[in-house]
């Protein structure tokens, strides 16, 4: 509201200068400052000069009519309230004014007295509307800074994740050197194959951090069990497939990891039952340990070890192929099928460094671009 007065500017509208008196006098008796004008055209350049908190018009003015004017006045100017007058004939057309924004409108021959309390119901309708606007704009900045705020600390989270799942997989890689690398692979292979599948956003992060920790177990297994070199003894095999359930028990005490521990404790399942530790069959083992169960042949089969070199990816895809049905799940091996073996080459290179990449260690935080590729 306008501060000349205590109780408001009023701009008076009409072609009559004898009108535009009356009412002037009448509003200055009761403590508004009242300036007037004769035609639309006038109106709205004072309107743009200074500052008023209601304006009467009235609808029949020759050149721009009432209803003109209000169109372009408000516009331009809302925070200001808006009185119609019209004869009685016309009350159709102040209806009309109202549902283009006036407060009311007002009958001609205009009463004195219901001026002032149409006035007076204007400017504190209008002063509502204003201090409620004021209080939405000033919710909407608070909830504005408060979720720049959430996404912040969300980002600090995030970032607290990935440091935490890497400082895991160090402990990993420095118990089990000759497969340096792998839960990065499986676990970027894992995501290609679960994006592909079109599984939704949150599980594709659970996916990706159960595969990267799949072997996380393998730190409770002995040095002279993990490292040995010749075949392992059937009392040594089963304390190694004991890590699934070691590496279970870690991750699911770590409340953001406690969604992924299911893959670690299912991931040496296979789609016959054969595998451990529970002998699942089929569908009962879930999505991503089964997708988790092709991209770990593909990078065993592709990846250096001590006994033997890496093979091609097409011997890698031909013995998938072969397992589908007993190992493998046939609809994860038939959408292992349709992405290009280029994209598993890429991954190989990019995780195992042979040729110059931007560094981009698994992210938790998930964010999938077009290639599934985990920034």
């Amino acid at each position: 509201m306008g501060t000349a007065t205590a109780k408001g500017r009023v701009l008076i509208l009409d072609d009559e200068a004898t009108v535009c008196s009356l009412l002037s006098e009448r509003l200055a008796s009761e403590g508004y400052a009242c300036h007037t004008c004769q035609n639309g055209g006038d109106a709205l350049a004072m309107l743009s000069q200074s500052a008023f908190d209601l304006v009467i018009s009235d609808v029949h003015m020759p050149g721009m009519s009432g209803l003109e004017f209000l169109e372009h006045a408000r516009s331009k100017h809302p925070q200001v309230a808006y009185l119609m007058a019209t004869g009685e004939d016309d009350v159709r057309i102040g209806i009309q004014a109202m549902q283009q924004g006036a407060s009311d409108y007002l009958l001609k021959p205009i009463q004195l007295d219901a001026l002032v309390g149409s006035v007076g119901r204007a400017l504190a309708v209008k002063r509502m509307e204003l201090e409620l606007e004021g209080y939405r704009t000033q919710l909407e900045e608070k909830v504005e800074s408060r979720t720049r705020q959430l996404e912040a600390a969300m980002r600090r989270i995030e970032m607290t994740y990935d440091e935490t799942l890497q400082a895991l997989g160090a402990a990993l890689d420095l118990r089990d050197t000759e497969t340096a690398g792998h839960s990065q692979r499986v676990s970027r292979y894992c995501l290609e194959m679960a994006t592909a599948m079109g599984r939704p956003k949150e599980e594709l992060t659970h996916i990706l951090r159960g595969s990267y920790l799949h072997d996380i177990g393998k730190i409770g297994i002995p040095d002279a069990i993990l490292r040995k070199e010749g075949k392992l003894t059937a009392e040594e095999m089963e304390f190694m497939r004991s890590h699934v359930r070691v590496g279970y028990d870690l991750v699911c005490r770590i409340a953001f990891l406690a969604p992924a521990a299911a893959l670690v404790l299912t991931h040496q399942e296979r789609w016959d039952g054969t595998g451990y530790p529970q002998g699942l069959v089929g569908e009962e083992i879930p999505v991503g340990s089964r997708i988790f169960a092709v991209a770990d042949t593909l990078d065993a089969m592709t990846s250096d070890r001590p006994y033997r070199k890496a093979l091609p990816f097409a011997a890698a895809r031909k013995e998938i192929i072969r397992c589908s049905g007993q190992q493998f799940d046939p609809e994860v091996v038939r959408v292992f099928l349709t992405i290009d073996e280029s994209a598993w080459e890429l991954i190989a290179l990019e995780v195992g460094g042979h040729r110059p990449v931007v560094h981009r260690p698994v992210a938790f935080g998930l964010r999938v671009n077009s290639s599934a590729t985990p920034v």
